[in-house]
């Protein structure tokens, strides 16, 4: 069946009705690729957060170098008063805010003044992420303990940490906390040990501001150049997923296969108050060198902390997804 000549030529009315469906077509096909692709932008900054802000571990071991050169750091000591100038001037510089955080501490060797140090850096929300490790070395009596990963990594790491947040525009208020006298002062007890830790969580709770801290994000031992962090089982089990996932989506699984082994360590007394915690520890000095001699400067590598620093500011970009 063939068309008539005045169907197959429509009038100029027609071709202009028909120029308009198609438009709003096309239009409406674009808007839906858009609204498409922006759900897979908002799954993907959910799901594979990537930080603009580089957390430099090189510098980070800088910050290492600098602390073992000091020399051991027990708590009440004249190097462990230097270590806290030397961090209290390098959060100052960059734009962080300190406070002191000062107490006198029973132990069985006596009162020790101590003196946990938090910069603070402030966010649209005044909800707080704590981010924390100690800086104090064990008094080992005979031994010239330097801890270069235990004390001195921590340290490091909350340091290059506080000069990457201060970049960046964060929604919620991080306090980065080094805690003093996180060591036994004789023998490890629940009262010989933890005592900034211990500290400042009666404060918070005593003064109403624990209600403020969403989370605590805790890094012992995590220079390791063999790093092997382990999975704490006292540590909240939604916190403690998300930094295993976090790892594993940057593809290092492989530094996070140290095992489940249960740690006690400053994030206890913030776990007994109710704040979601998670212990960030190296399995590997448990089996070597800890709290010996051995854990010197070179048993530790910038690569290493440049592994858990992306990790954790990566977790950070999922707690302010969560918190929001």
């Amino acid at each position: 069946m063939s068309a008539t000549a005045e169907e197959e030529i429509p009038d100029k009315g027609t071709l202009e009705r028909v120029r308009r469906r198609q438009s709003q077509k096309r239009m409406a096909v674009a808007l839906l690729l858009i609204a498409a692709l922006g759900s897979l932008l908002v799954w993907r900054s959910r799901n594979h957060a990537v930080t603009s802000i580089a957390f430099d571990g090189q510098r980070a071991f800088e910050d290492l170098r600098n602390i073992v050169r000091i020399g051991p750091r027990p708590p009440g000591s004249a190097a462990l008063a230097e270590t806290r100038q030397y961090i209290s001037v390098e959060l100052s510089a960059d734009g962080v805010d300190v406070w002191h955080d000062n107490f006198i501490a029973a132990t069985p060797v006596g009162e020790i003044p101590m003196t946990n140090i938090v910069g603070v850096i402030a966010g649209r929300s005044p909800s707080v992420v704590m981010i924390a490790g100690h800086y104090d070395t064990a008094r080992l009596d005979g031994i010239q303990f330097l801890g270069a990963n235990d004390g001195g990594s921590s340290t490091a790491m909350l340091l290059e940490l506080a000069r990457a947040l201060e970049k960046r525009k964060n929604k919620l208020t991080y306090w980065l906390v080094f805690f003093d006298g996180e060591e036994a002062l004789k023998r490890w007890s629940a009262s010989d040990s933890l005592y900034g830790s211990r500290h400042m969580a009666e404060q918070l709770e005593a003064d109403g501001r624990l209600k403020q801290i969403r989370a605590l994000v805790l890094v012992d031992m995590v220079g390791d150049r063999h790093l092997d962090i382990l999975r704490e089982p006292n540590s909240t089990p939604w916190l403690s997923d998300l930094v295993f996932e976090t790892a594993r989506d940057f593809g290092y699984s492989r530094y996070f296969e140290g095992g489940e082994f249960a740690v006690e360590d400053d994030h206890l007394p913030f776990l007994q108050e109710g704040v979601p915690s998670v212990d960030i520890i190296d399995l590997t000095p448990f089996k070597s060198y800890h709290h010996t001699a051995q854990d010197s400067l070179d048993k530790c590598s910038p690569e290493s902390l440049s592994i858990v620093g992306r990790v954790i500011m990566n977790t950070i970009e999922q707690l302010e997804l969560k918190f929001e």
